[in-house]
């Protein structure tokens, strides 16, 4: 990952840098790595956030739909 400082302005180049590791999930990553999970917890959690985001995507896509 690389992030360019332009004219010496340091602070924009971090913010730059901190959203980008944001959107690739970095942080969230690292937080979860803080402890051991289970593979049992692990797995149910996996499953949960995959039921959200289907369940998310669905109510987005009927939005759509509902407003066309």
């Amino acid at each position: 990952m690389q992030v360019s400082v332009r004219d010496n302005n340091v602070d924009q180049a971090l913010r730059a840098l901190k959203k980008k590791l944001q959107r690739e999930g970095v942080f969230r990553e690292m937080k979860l790595k803080q402890h051991f999970e289970k593979p049992s917890v692990k797995r149910a959690r996996e499953r949960a956030e995959a039921i959200r985001r289907a369940r998310k995507l669905a109510r987005k896509k009927a939005q759509r739909e509902g407003a066309l």
